[in-house]
């Protein structure tokens, strides 16, 4: 009973600290996303690196060179979560709070829907409404934008892919993201080095508290990522998954209530039908986890 305890309040931590994010990169202004992307690649390697070789677990990764298949995986999930970092930055830094936080609203949905093109899954009746309402939402966002909700709809993918990726190549968390942060450190690097070369470069050159705030950046990224892997190992899915809407909900406070972002009435209606999507979404797990375990046959004492 501790240890769900325990892990409940990790997957609390995990959702908070990245649902507080956008706060923290705000921070990291003037510097721009591609700059911010770049060193959160480059201090998350040396942040978890660090933490390998205290734990002195680096024999997974010698012998990833056996497994090419888990090594393509990891790599592609390395380009998505790029993508899906940077565009969050650029959310945010642009004032876009509120449509990073529907991204992550309607991620749930898109994974559904990759589960039934890419794993041939079937859905429920009840997860095809969840679907249908949150198409008519984005549908509705669409027309309130006058455009799709690019960065939402971009974030909600990318993630969703890399969540496909990271299942099938089923690698341990921590040493999953050596491999990721890896992948993509050298090409970091490279556009750290031509920002520096040509005079483009903030870290450094804000002040103290901005270059001590983009080198914690690797800190922020992982730490959030290794209270989830805790949390997974002790608590199960359907309880994880009424967390994972924690981070959205706090972005979305964040971008009306602290930045003030426009919420138009159409813009209220949107975010409507993809709460009552998810709600249905949630309810109908909930209902399929618990007749999954009253069919389950019950183990005859000894």
């Amino acid at each position: 009973m501790k240890d769900v305890q325990r892990g409940t309040l990790f997957a609390a931590g995990a959702y908070a600290i990245w649902g507080l994010l956008p706060l923290y990169w705000i921070l990291l202004k003037p510097a721009g996303a591609v700059e911010v992307l770049a060193h959160r690649f480059v201090w998350s390697l040396v942040f978890v690196a660090a933490v390998l070789l205290v734990l002195r677990r680096s024999a997974w990764l010698r012998d990833l060179h056996h497994h090419p298949r888990t090594a393509l995986y990891l790599t592609a999930a390395a380009a998505l979560i790029a993508v899906n970092w940077g565009t969050y930055i650029y959310g945010v830094n642009t004032g876009r709070v509120v449509e990073t936080s529907l991204g992550y609203f309607i991620n749930p949905l898109v994974s559904i829907l990759l589960g039934v093109v890419v794993l041939r899954e079937r859905l429920r009746p009840g997860q095809w409404a969840a679907v249908g309402l949150g198409t008519v939402a984005v549908f509705v966002l669409a027309a309130d934008y006058g455009r799709l909700p690019w960065i939402a709809l971009l974030l909600a993918g990318t993630f969703a892919i890399y969540g496909l990726l990271k299942k099938q190549a089923a690698a341990p968390p921590l040493e999953g993201m050596a491999v990721e942060s890896g992948v993509s450190t050298p090409v970091a690097l490279a556009y750290l080095a031509w920002l520096s070369w040509t005079g483009h470069a903030q870290f450094g050159h804000v002040s103290i508290t901005h270059t001590v705030l983009m080198l914690l950046t690797g800190v922020a990224t992982a730490i959030p990522l290794l209270l989830f892997a805790s949390a997974a190992n002790r608590v199960p899915l359907s309880t994880l998954g009424v967390f994972q809407y924690i981070a959205p909900t706090l972005q979305f406070i964040i971008g009306v209530a602290v930045l003030h972002e426009d919420m138009p009435a159409a813009r209220w209606a949107g975010f409507v039908l993809v709460w009552a999507a998810l709600a249905l979404f949630t309810v109908d797990g909930i209902r399929a986890h618990r007749a999954r375990r009253a069919v389950q046959p019950v183990a005859e004492p000894v």
